[in-house]
């Protein structure tokens, strides 16, 4: 029975030893061998002068700024606040009527662009149908046309317009 004691204690040596050489406060140091454990004292605990807490630098920064908001400050965070706001809001609204406009010119320019196509689908229609031998036959037998001689023929000076209005009769 005596060795069985000298072996409780020995461990219980060997652990707290191993809780000092770590550095750490031994929490299980009051423990006793066996199945009772000890009374704690619950108030001398509580009546121990707390050590207070290391406060971080940035907190004690934060809380030195908070001081110093006083309600002219506040209300100048708020109304640049609401200034920002307002901005950002146009500014978005802008960007939306932006990007209708270029929704609504590649829709115009697709309109455009099949436009043309069938003008010029039409225009070679037209072009390919008109059989230019023919029209000269009717001309000159059915209406009486004559190409015209040397003397008919007057031509008149360009001022390089694209086009010549005649404003008094010619001079022959």
């Amino acid at each position: 029975m005596a060795q069985r004691e000298v072996r409780g204690q020995r461990s219980r040596n060997a652990g707290e030893r191993g809780y000092e050489r770590a550095g750490r406060r031994n929490v299980y140091a009051g423990m006793i061998d066996g199945n009772a454990a000890r009374q704690l004292d619950v108030v001398t605990e509580l009546q121990k002068p707390r050590r207070p807490k290391e406060v971080n630098h940035a907190v004690k920064k934060n809380r030195d700024r908070a001081v110093y908001m006083n309600f002219g400050y506040v209300l100048f965070l708020t109304l640049s606040l609401l200034v920002a706001g307002y901005v950002l809001i146009g500014y978005i609204g802008l960007q939306s009527e932006i990007t209708a406009s270029v929704k609504r010119i590649a829709s115009m320019e697709s309109t455009l662009n099949s436009l043309k196509t069938a003008n010029d689908e039409e225009y070679s229609r037209i072009e390919s149908s008109v059989d230019l031998d023919e029209v000269r036959r009717i001309a000159i037998t059915e209406l009486g046309m004559v190409y015209p001689d040397e003397n008919q023929i007057v031509t008149v000076p360009d001022e390089g317009n694209d086009y010549v209005r005649q404003v008094t009769d010619i001079d022959r």
